[in-house]
């Protein structure tokens, strides 16, 4: 079974997490949901509690097919732990599929991965996404080879289908 390694923080946009994960558990995947603490509980932005299942520093990218970053504010904390950077960096370099929705583009831009890429996120960071090199566009998802990005809830659907698609393609 393929292993999904999902980020998780505090104050995550409850459906931009829990749908990619049950979408993937759908499909077969394994979703191991990571965040700076092994064990905690985090709660979503509407107040939805998620336990980790293991700690930024326990996880090794090699073991994962994909990555998921959800947005709302999460984003902005995740970006701050350089072992997060180092798995976004790890996952693009292997040209593992990043799923990455809303704000969670924060991360990909901290990581240095956009400059050239076409994207989409909310349009509220539309400036940090083109200053960080990207060429964001305003579109439900957008796959740019292995990153699969999307705007906001109510374009999980067609974000998850892409996703989903560069998984399949990826393990081809």
């Amino acid at each position: 079974m393929a292993k999904i390694l999902a980020l998780l923080g505090e104050d995550f946009e409850d459906l931009e997490l829990w749908y990619p994960v049950y979408r993937l558990r759908e499909e077969g995947y394994q979703v191991d949901l990571v965040a700076e603490e092994k064990g905690h509980t985090y709660h979503g932005k509407y107040g939805v509690p998620c336990t980790s299942d293991y700690s930024f520093e326990e996880v090794d990218p090699d073991d994962y097919a994909g990555l998921l970053v959800p947005g709302g504010w999460a984003p902005d904390k995740l970006r701050r732990f350089p072992k997060v950077l180092e798995i976004v960096r790890r996952m693009d370099n292997d040209n593992k599929p990043i799923g990455e929705i809303c704000h969670a583009g924060w991360v990909l831009i901290s990581a240095g991965i956009l400059k050239g890429r076409k994207v989409t996120s909310t349009p509220g960071i539309k400036d940090d996404m083109t200053n960080a090199g990207a060429i964001w566009v305003d579109e439900e998802s957008v796959a740019d080879g292995n990153i699969i990005s999307g705007r906001r809830p109510p374009d999980l659907p067609a974000y998850m289908k892409a996703y989903i698609k560069a998984l399949e393609q990826s393990r081809e």
